[in-house]
């Protein structure tokens, strides 16, 4: 299969673009009988009953009032009858799960973040076999409407373990106070909504759907064919974010450096809190750039007067250099093979500084890939949480202005494990070996798991293959 040659009636919408909704609601849900889930798949394939229909990745004019997709677990596709021969096929990482204590251990979800602590019944990695989402484009309305006749369908094959809500703040922002959504991969054989220019190089379509070609010039496929092409891997996350904690950070080193606090945290990020990249606007936050220019940059390049080797003006350890490398030499090959998808909404409401409060609030959704231990466990262990994956390189004055592995220390702010005896940020400074640099140190963890599921997405023949199996005589719960 080429990478032009993507079904986009076969592919589940969510994959391939962002719906750029207010709201969402993902269902964490157990099947409790195999056949009952299956006419259900089926009608949520067709919109039968009255019910939502599975939105694919053909766009539709004009914008619907909702969205909906739905994916697996490996124990929810061993439920509908997927063998387990069937399921050695598939990514180990999957089959593994999000509460394995390895999996854990890999992407930082230890201490308060660690499975034993999820909420929603979703430390029971076991029961957890279905998530449907659905988004709503902005009518509250529309979201308990179609939640109240899912509910309905729900009844004799599903039963609902916990619902989790998300709203778009009106700035596209998330609770830290940054635009969010930026940074998206281009997929080679994805019709575009707009030209929008992208110094990076698209990305093989087989990065985020199997049975294409990857950008390692293979494909990923599974066991039965019909779930091996057009289908996708995906790490759902609750993550919650102490915003009270990372102002106080803010002030604590803008006091320490006398750094301004809007400085610090776009060193921090890579990006001002508008969206504004540091490469491109390295000293003031300005007016927002156009959308078309907040991603048309590059941290190298064979400019010596724009090259940033050495995270002059957006540190080599900030969030978005760590989650994407963008043209700098790392391990791991390159960013092309490291991609993610990311769909995500902020849930809970926005923090008021000026009337503290305790609600839990934070990020919630999708991390999507073709290959879970290769983009999203690769990118969260190598390059979030190690701060030896940068290779040496020095800059267009050579080395007596500094070598880039000098440049970087401790594990990312916001997806690292950090602990006030060992967290660091380093922001660099022009000079031998790091002989100019200025560490940040002594923080918490900013970002605490509350949940997680690695997912499968199928296609949508895929998912009419699930609906017409039905829970095989003898067949038990799948096992890690």
């Amino acid at each position: 299969m080429s990478d032009s040659a993507i079904d986009l009636d076969d592919v589940q919408g969510v994959i391939l673009h962002g719906y750029r909704v207010k709201l969402v609601r993902h269902f964490v849900l157990t099947i409790t009988d195999a056949g009952a889930t299956g006419r259900l798949i089926a009608a949520l394939v067709r919109g039968d009953h009255g019910l939502p229909a599975i939105t694919t990745a053909r766009r539709i004019a004009p914008k619907p009032a909702l969205f909906m997709n739905i994916c697996f677990s490996a124990s929810g596709l061993a439920a509908l009858g997927i063998s387990a021969q069937q399921l050695a096929s598939f990514d180990a990482a999957f089959r593994r799960g999000a509460t394995d204590p390895a999996s854990a251990a890999t992407v930082g979800d230890v201490g308060p973040s660690a499975p034993q602590h999820w909420i929603g019944g979703l430390h029971d990695g076991a029961r957890v076999h279905i998530l449907l989402s659905l988004w709503a484009t902005d009518s509250h309305a529309a979201l308990e409407d179609a939640s109240a006749r899912l509910r309905a369908a729900f009844t004799n094959g599903v039963t609902e373990l916990y619902v989790q809500d998300g709203a778009e703040f009106p700035d596209r922002t998330v609770h830290f106070g940054y635009r969010h959504g930026i940074a998206q991969p281009t997929i080679i054989g994805v019709p575009r909504k707009r030209d929008a220019p992208d110094a990076q190089p698209p990305v093989p379509a087989g990065e985020f759907l199997l049975g294409h070609r990857n950008a390692g010039g293979g494909t990923y496929r599974v066991l039965p064919d019909e779930l091996s092409s057009n289908s996708s891997y995906a790490v759902f996350r609750i993550l919650e974010q102490d915003v009270a904690g990372f102002e106080a950070m803010l002030a604590r080193f803008s006091a320490q450096t006398g750094i301004d606090i809007e400085m610090l945290a776009a060193k921090l990020l890579g990006r001002w809190r508008n969206g504004n990249p540091l490469t491109l606007t390295p000293t003031a936050q300005g007016a927002p750039l156009p959308d078309a220019q907040l991603n048309s940059f590059e941290f190298v390049g064979s400019d010596p007067a724009t090259n940033d080797t050495l995270g002059l003006k957006c540190p080599i350890g900030a969030h978005i250099r760590r989650n994407n490398p963008r043209d700098a030499a790392v391990i791991g090959t390159d960013s092309t093979h490291h991609r993610l998808m990311r769909r995500s909404m902020p849930y809970g409401p926005q923090y008021d500084p000026d009337h503290p409060d305790t609600h839990a609030r934070g990020l919630i959704g999708f991390f999507i890939n073709a290959s879970i231990r290769n983009q999203f466990e690769f990118l969260s262990s190598e390059w979030n949480r190690r701060d030896d994956f940068v290779k040496s390189a020095t800059g267009p004055e050579g080395a007596a202005a500094g070598n880039a592995v000098y440049n970087i220390s401790g594990e990312d702010f916001l997806a690292g494990v950090n602990d006030p005896a060992s967290s660091a940020f380093t922001l660099p400074g022009k000079g031998p070996k790091g002989s100019a640099n200025r560490t940040l140190d002594g923080f918490s963890r900013l970002v605490t798991t509350r949940g997680g599921v690695y997912c499968f997405f199928p296609s949508i023949k895929g998912l009419l293959y699930l609906a017409q199996l039905t829970a095989a005589a003898g067949a038990v719960p799948y096992q890690r």
